[in-house]
């Protein structure tokens, strides 16, 4: 009776831990998260938020990433631009925006600043004002907001 007790217990375990994985198998996946990095404060910020965006997609890199840009912040997107340690930004750039990583421009610091946008980097699209980017973004499309 004793072995009979155990086999059945055996069983009935097995048989939960089946079930168990064919619904975690059928159960839908959780969209990627979706986060917008505002970046206004200059290079030592995008210098930061280089570094939390490679984190953040090394802990996730599902994870669907916009940085938007205004005033001071968007000139670490303009041509010849170097980090605090004097490297060039082109490459971290380059490697984000292939992982998926998009970036903004606001045109109206362009405008103010008479920056030619031929000079924004080629991965950054121009948008007319970073400010209503990131509420559009927040508001329309339900991104998270972050500011490194």
């Amino acid at each position: 009776m004793f072995k009979f007790l155990a086999a059945l217990k055996t069983f009935m375990l097995g048989a939960m831990l089946a079930t168990s994985l064919q619904a975690q198998a059928q159960a839908p996946a959780q969209p990627a998260v979706k986060v917008v990095y505002h970046l206004s404060d200059g290079i030592p910020q995008a210098s930061r938020a280089i570094n939390n965006i490679r984190n953040h997609l090394a802990a996730d890199p599902t994870a669907k990433i916009v940085v938007v840009t205004h005033g001071a912040g968007i000139d670490f997107l303009l041509e010849g631009a170097n980090n605090t340690a004097g490297q060039s930004f082109a490459g971290a750039i380059g490697d984000l925006s292939a992982k998926g990583v998009t970036f903004a421009v606001c045109n109206n610091t362009l405008v103010s600043r008479n920056i030619d946008p031929s000079k924004v980097a080629m991965e950054a699209k121009v948008v007319p004002s970073g400010v209503a980017e990131v509420a559009r973004l927040q508001a329309r499309e339900g991104i998270v907001y972050l500011r490194p």
